[in-house]
């Protein structure tokens, strides 16, 4: 039997547990496992269930999603975590960046949207919904651009090729197969790319490569 992804839902709103749930369980691959009505639920309903992924809506009471993101974070669990968010939480993304979530969807996106976004941060990829993607390369805080420019130069051929498909959301695995090189090597390109453009994780170099126009050679 198929393994299915394990996830749990965190939403105060009955309606939307409701109505995520069923939707994501029209997929063969992906199963429900636990609902929560706020960050702390959340956080129990984790340990007794081991997600691969949690859905975490950002304004909760008692503990919203950025504190149940941050607790999550903290005890090291090893679930993906996805943020759905409202254009009005704008505002909370570069924290949730920070902190470390894996993906964005929009509560009014496409269930298409989510289900992707449940694929990809389950296989090690980061997915930040488009519109979302947008306001993120136009606003994320630049530290200057001569700088910028500086760490471009720094990275080789090689680098930019991984850089342009981490861009396009593929694992390591999936940008050796493209590139005709190990798995391995690919890890240590991610690692140098990482250093070079002083991020520490896929959705913050993503951003970068967005930012600056980069692309597969």
């Amino acid at each position: 039997m198929e393994y299915k992804i394990k996830v749990v839902i965190a939403d105060d709103h009955a309606l939307m547990r409701q109505g995520l749930k069923q939707i994501i369980e029209l997929e063969e691959d992906i199963e429900v496992v636990a609902l929560a009505v706020d960050g702390e639920d959340a956080i129990k309903q984790s340990q007794t269930f081991k997600p691969d992924v949690i859905l975490l809506d950002i304004n909760m009471p008692n503990m919203n999603g950025i504190q149940a993101l941050r607790r999550l974070k903290d005890r090291n669990v090893d679930a993906k975590i996805i943020m759905l968010t409202i254009h009005d939480d704008q505002e909370y993304l570069f924290e949730t960046i920070n902190i470390g979530a894996s993906g964005y969807v929009l509560k009014d996106a496409e269930s298409a949207s989510l289900i992707k976004a449940i694929r990809d941060v389950y296989a090690g990829r980061s997915y930040i919904h488009p519109s979302l993607a947008c306001i993120l390369v136009k606003e994320y805080p630049e530290k200057g651009k001569l700088e910028d420019v500086y760490k471009k130069e720094k990275l080789t051929r090689r680098e930019y090729e991984v850089l342009g498909l981490i861009a396009e959301g593929k694992n390591n695995r999936e940008i050796g197969e493209t590139l005709f090189i190990s798995e391995k090597t690919v890890k240590n390109h991610v690692s140098n790319i990482f250093k070079k453009i002083d991020v520490n994780d896929r959705t913050r170099a993503a951003i970068y490569a967005y930012k600056h126009n980069i692309k597969k050679i």
